[in-house]
């Protein structure tokens, strides 16, 4: 069964975030995973969050795959990039 996950960025360094960008759809695809929707447009419509600067919808083909993704060791040098371009929150859905 098809999972999601919600991506929360708010970006304070602009050039790890694109030294991520330039790998993350490569580390997606090695579990299956593809970005669905990416808004750099996002507003909160209800409650008290602060908007993030990069909000994305990923798809897997599983669960699995999705934790697969953010566990994998082979990735932790891609990871970290994402970690270091500012406050990265990732929601399963």
């Amino acid at each position: 069964m098809t999972a999601y996950a919600y991506v929360n960025l708010t970006i304070t360094n602009p050039d790890s975030f694109s030294a991520y960008r330039e790998r993350a759809g490569d580390a997606l695809k090695k579990h299956g995973g593809a970005p669905l929707e990416v808004s750099k447009d996002s507003e909160v419509i209800e409650g008290a969050a602060d908007a993030p600067t990069v909000a994305v919808i990923l798809t897997f083909p599983d669960r699995a795959s999705a934790k697969a993704w953010i566990n994998d060791s082979e990735l932790e040098e891609v990871h970290a990039l994402r970690e270091g371009a500012g406050t990265s929150v990732i929601t399963l859905l």
